[in-house]
């Protein structure tokens, strides 16, 4: 790592710095945290002017419509009271005279001027008078619609408001009937008045003033037909094509509601609607204002605020930022210090800024982690030298390769492949092996393995410096899940003398090709050499003991995988196999110094452990058990659990010949699987198995 080039100022504390990266984060976060919290509360503001506004505008418009609707209610019950005045000065002598009709109606009662036109119909429906703007009309130029409310008038005996009646803005009118009575009550016929729609006593013009952009005042009726508009166009049309008001007036209709009485505001996207409802003529007044227009007054304050506001923010983030700068001064000192750390003490007696709180306990820090780097470079050095010394010493080769590389290497290996250490070190592997194939060939297998049990074991064959083959039993693990290119630590024993043993027909005869262990001739044949020496001490005069104190000669394991045949039928029998070279593997690992290995055949083998007593055997027994259990393989992306039974016998004075040793351990073995699998049942004596605690 090489050192920044920084240089201490001459007293160490006073001079200018520049602002680190920490420095330079903080002041950006700081500034950010202003300019965030500054826009945030801004925008707080004018979210909520903008609410208050729109619900200044809800309430006004709710309150306006009201009122519009309660002034024109009031026309309408004024033209109703009118009318009924004019209607209790008609007797029924009057219905039989159309002069005395006429002129009651045109000099006796001054209210009938109220109305555009006036009728009067008997109670058989006859028409005895129709006044047209104070002139004196043929009763056949009266409307059908007015007629028949009329007829209604006299069937149904009670005041009527018609609807819209009449086509044209112009000709629009509404009739206001009221039924004439005797003086018992009956109804002898009935009166009508109607009003021109813009007439000062319905709809006068200045109730639509005045026309706005932003803002429309609309009476409408049921039915959609606009009354009365700001804009005087609109008149007659219909409130389906009024922006705003049309979604409203739609939902409106899909309800199915009556006409409403109060007022009621809807707030849509771009639009302000208040409505409210006259139920007699069953009319609706609403207000219709564009959001956007009404608040574009608000929105240039808003604008000029958001300017002064973004002034504001900047100046503080700038001041935020030159104080936290100045804060952080004796911070940036102590940086500048301790990067000199890196040159090897050559700065050791310069002085450390000062600042109470953290850069004093920073600086207190610093001032120890240097005593100890000096202290930790001591121990390095004796370390290394250890370390090496092991290495030189240790009873079998040691290697650490790293991408591919030879990196540290003990004496043995060197002797074994006839090297000097600094002729390998930092060499490729490859140049220790006789050809491209054999290169290849191990490194498939290493990384097989690897992926499989993390781990590496088997046997290699390597290249000496003269030229010369070198058989070694290579044993690997990586401290990275890399592979060959990561970092490894390999052991090694030279295995050619064995290795040439192996080729001849003796050592084929008594040995497993897969597992290179003893096959069972070969382990019965070591087994009774055991038992033989037993003899020949008990022959020699070694005092007799007691059946339940014989002296013991070691253990026999007999060990079964359980569900071997799962890995078989899963991943294939090539896993299988691969199976039984790690078990075998494993098992020599951990009896390697006190006893030895066979494979029966299938999935089973033999530990034996001369000179072993039975606790001690049955510890090792449920250690090999533990081992197998915790060994969980991966094959073809599936994770396989398996387990051993494990069945112990006692090489004491009740032993007597290998088949029978054998015969009590598979018994043993039988009854483990029987009683569960993944067990230890020890054979105390024959026909009595027990299981072992331990």
């Amino acid at each position: 790592m090489k050192p920044p080039d920084l240089a201490p100022s001459s007293d160490g504390a006073g001079a200018w710095t520049l602002p680190g990266a920490l420095a330079l984060k903080l002041a950006v976060l700081v500034a950010l945290l202003v300019v965030l919290s500054g826009t945030l509360a801004g925008w707080l503001v004018d979210r909520a002017s903008d609410q208050e506004a729109v619900q200044r505008l809800v309430d006004q418009q709710g309150d306006e419509v009201e009122l519009v609707a309660r002034l024109l209610a009031s026309k309408i019950e004024q033209s109703q009271k009118v009318l009924r005045t004019v209607a209790s000065g008609i007797t029924t002598d009057m219905l039989e005279s159309p002069s005395s009709l006429e002129w009651v109606l045109q000099q006796g009662l001054p209210a009938v001027q109220f109305f555009d036109s006036m009728q009067v119909a008997r109670k058989d429906g006859e028409l005895r008078l129709n006044l047209q703007h104070g002139r004196l009309e043929g009763v056949a130029n009266l409307d059908p619609a007015e007629r028949d409310y009329l007829r209604r008038t006299l069937v149904g005996g009670k005041p009527m408001v018609s609807e819209l009646v009449g086509g044209g803005t112009s000709e629009a009118r509404v009739m206001f009937t009221m039924p004439l009575h005797a003086a018992d009550g009956a109804v002898t016929g009935a009166l009508a008045g109607a009003l021109r729609l813009q007439s000062q006593g319905l709809l006068p013009a200045y109730i639509a003033q005045p026309q706005r952009s932003d803002s429309r005042l609309v009476v409408f009726t049921r039915d959609g037909t606009i009354l009365s508009h700001s804009d005087p166009e609109r008149v007659m049309g219909n409130v389906s094509d009024e922006p705003g008001l049309a979604a409203v007036y739609a939902q409106w209709l899909a309800q199915a509601r009556a006409v409403p009485g109060p007022g009621s505001t809807t707030v849509l996207p771009g639009h302000i609607v208040s409505m409210a409802g006259m139920p007699l003529p069953q009319w609706m007044v609403a207000r219709v204002s564009d959001t956007p227009q009404v608040l574009q007054p608000l929105q240039g304050a808003q604008q000029r605020a958001w300017g002064l506001a973004a002034a504001g923010i900047a100046l503080s983030a700038a001041l935020a930022v030159a104080l936290l700068w100045w804060l952080l001064l004796p911070l940036e000192r102590l940086r500048d210090r301790a990067a000199l750390l890196l040159h090897d003490d050559a700065a050791a007696d310069l002085p450390w800024p000062a600042s109470p709180g953290e850069v004093d306990a920073l600086v207190q820090v610093l001032q120890a982690l240097q005593g100890q780097r000096a202290h930790q470079a001591r121990l390095q050095q004796a370390v290394g030298g250890q370390f090496q010394a092991i290495l030189d010493h240790a009873s079998i080769g040691i290697v650490v390769t790293r991408q591919g590389r030879l990196q540290v290497l003990g004496r043995q290996v060197c002797q074994m492949l006839g090297y000097a250490q600094a002729e390998l070190r930092g060499r490729p592997l490859r140049m220790l092996y006789l050809s491209d194939a054999d290169y290849a060939d191990t490194a498939a297998r290493v990384r097989a393995g690897f992926a499989a049990h993390g781990a590496y074991a088997g046997d290699v064959r390597l290249r000496r410096k003269d030229g010369s083959a070198v058989w070694a039993r290579v044993q690997g693990r990586s401290v990275r899940v890399e592979g060959l290119e990561g970092g490894n630590v390999w052991t090694l024993d030279d295995l050619t003398a064995a290795h040439e043993a192996r080729q001849q027909n003796a050592w084929a005869a008594t040995h497993d090709p897969l597992t290179q262990l003893a096959n069972r001739l070969g382990c019965e044949q070591r087994l009774q050499l055991l038992l033989a020496e037993r003899l020949d001490r008990a022959g020699q005069g070694a005092p007799p003991a007691a059946p339940d104190a014989a002296p013991c000669d070691g253990v026999f394991l007999h060990l079964d995988i359980d569900h071997f045949t799962v890995v078989n039928d899963v991943a294939g029998h090539g896993a299988g196999d691969d199976v039984l070279c790690h078990v075998a593997q494993l098992l020599q690992g951990q009896v390697r110094q006190s006893g030895w290995v066979a494979r029966l055949g299938g999935d089973e083998f033999a530990v034996v452990l001369p000179g072993c007593t039975a606790a001690h055997g049955a510890l090792v027994a449920e250690q090999l058990r533990a081992a197998v259990q915790g060994w969980e393989p991966v094959y073809q992306g599936r994770s396989f659990t398996l387990g051993v039974s494990v069945g112990m016998v006692v090489l004491d004075a009740r032993a007597h010949g290998v088949a029978a040793v054998l015969h009590a351990a598979d018994m043993a073995c039988y009854d483990a699987k029987r009683a569960g699998r993944n067990q230890v049942v020890v054979h105390a004596a024959p026909g009595a198995p027990r299981t072992v605690d331990v």
